[in-house]
């Protein structure tokens, strides 16, 4: 099984980037678990058609003790496992200590042994890196992280910020940093400014997304570009993006 966290600055287009790369690997056969852990909690709608699920939290809070984990999970394309750790009910609590007892409580319920996936990716919110936005590269979860960037200023501070958040717990047997994934927004000097980034983070830039409007009319039908569109170039960049990240986190196992 391998274990990924993909983080990002929020509206990066991360969830949709980790959507595509499920959806990609489900149309190769392989059991994908997605785990959005996102107060949003919109992680892994387009793999439900535009349908959004009742997070962990909320479960944990309707049923306390009762909630189990077929309650939990969901089924979306291809049949990949969905699940949204959520958040705490606004001004109430910290959404990091939120993300904390998502994971745990779906680890307690046997979420990896139950539904025995090949490869699991956590989204994760990167625009901070402090408290429970850790746990999910924290042993027992994520073995490799990842980060979406484009070439635009406030994505590579949050891009390096990660980085140096990795760096620092690396003593602790977390996860390692495993590189960039180059989410275009077609900014001047876009590619140099993520290629410099990587070089001072001691780390390199593993795949790259153009920029499609595909992208958006596939998000209007509900769909990941690798559903709606499979025969397009867009859909082929996701297929080649999840192969490279495979490679680079060590293939499968």
């Amino acid at each position: 099984m391998v274990r990924i966290a993909v983080y990002g600055k929020g509206g990066i287009g991360k969830s949709t980037t980790v959507s595509n790369m499920s959806a990609a690997l489900a149309d190769r056969g392989l059991r994908v678990m997605q785990i959005g852990c996102d107060p949003k909690a919109d992680s892994t709608v387009l793999l439900r058609g535009g349908e959004p699920m009742k997070t962990v939290l909320d479960l944990v809070r309707e049923k306390g003790l009762k909630v189990e984990l077929q309650d939990m999970i969901r089924t979306g394309y291809g049949g990949i496992v969905c699940a949204e750790a959520g958040g705490p009910s606004p001004g109430t609590g910290c959404a990091g200590r939120g993300i904390i007892a998502a994971l745990e409580k779906l680890k307690e319920k046997g979420a990896y042994e139950i539904c025995r996936p090949d490869v699991v990716f956590y989204d994760v919110l990167g625009d901070v890196v402090c408290g429970g936005f850790t746990m999910p590269m924290r042993p027992g979860y994520a073995q490799h992280v990842f980060v979406v960037t484009s070439g635009e200023n406030m994505s590579i501070h949050a891009a390096a910020n990660i980085a140096v958040a990795v760096e620092n717990f690396g003593s602790r047997g977390y996860a390692d940093f495993a590189g960039l994934i180059l989410n275009r927004r077609n900014v001047k000097n876009e590619e140099a400014k993520v290629a410099e980034l990587a070089e001072d983070i001691h780390s390199r830039v593993v795949g790259s997304l153009d920029r499609s409007d595909l992208v958006l009319e596939a998000e209007e039908l509900g769909k990941t570009v690798v559903e709606a569109f499979p025969d397009s170039a867009m859909a082929g960049q996701y297929r080649a993006l999840v192969e490279a990240v495979l490679a680079a986190a060590g293939g499968l196992s």
